[in-house]
């Protein structure tokens, strides 16, 4: 649907501006299908979090987990609608949870995000950067600064976890990893049918061989 649209726009913009040529057509029908897509998205989640009272939540969290989600990857949902509710679901729902979660005492607190932080930092190590077929992150070097800046993110949020004395944004950091390290994991991405660009990419280099 949505490239449909970014092919009508880029259709009706050449008729209009004939220099255009292909390949910069490309180029900017692929910045526009990111624009189409990525508006509605935002426009979603930030009137979800202004109906349940969490706006500010939501938009400090997009901020506190948006570099982890950059470089170690995660699911992207097939279709348009479940991208939207898939966004919508994480930010608004970590954020709220963060808001009413409250754990008793800062021993157990620290027990909860060294568990948190180990298992993020197996999961780091056996599947970031997770990328998918559309978009694979096949450079080897890449994928192994990602990995380390995911590895510095993680322990980084762990450890402001305990030291900030502000309990909802203590929760954002530790629930923020947790589902964050949970959507790069292969058991997620077998519920949802998708499969690792990089992994698909070596399958199918071995069967050329």
């Amino acid at each position: 649907m949505i490239d449909k649209i970014a092919d009508k726009i880029m259709a009706r913009a050449r008729l209009k501006m004939p220099e255009i040529d292909d390949e910069r057509a490309e180029v900017i029908k692929f910045g526009l299908s990111i624009l189409i897509g990525e508006v509605p998205k935002l426009i979603l989640l930030f009137v979800v979090s202004w109906v349940l009272g969490i706006l500010p939540y939501t938009a400090l969290f997009f901020l506190i987990i948006s570099p982890y989600r950059k470089f170690s990857g995660g699911i992207h949902l097939k279709t348009h609608i479940g991208c939207i509710l898939g966004t919508t679901l994480f930010f608004c729902g970590t954020a709220y949870l963060s808001k009413i979660i409250v754990i008793p005492n800062w021993e157990l607190k620290l027990v909860i995000s060294v568990l948190v932080w180990i298992f993020s930092i197996c999961v780091v190590k056996l599947y970031a950067p997770a990328d998918t077929e559309n978009i694979p992150i096949l450079r080897k070097k890449d994928r192994k600064n990602k990995r380390i800046i995911s590895y510095i993110l993680v322990s980084t949020m762990m450890i402001l976890a305990n030291l900030i004395n502000n309990r909802i944004i203590s929760n954002m950091l530790i629930l923020g990893v947790l589902v964050q390290s949970i959507s790069i994991c292969k058991i997620t991405y077998d519920i949802f049918k998708i499969k690792y660009g990089y992994l698909e990419y070596l399958k199918t280099k071995k069967d050329a061989v």
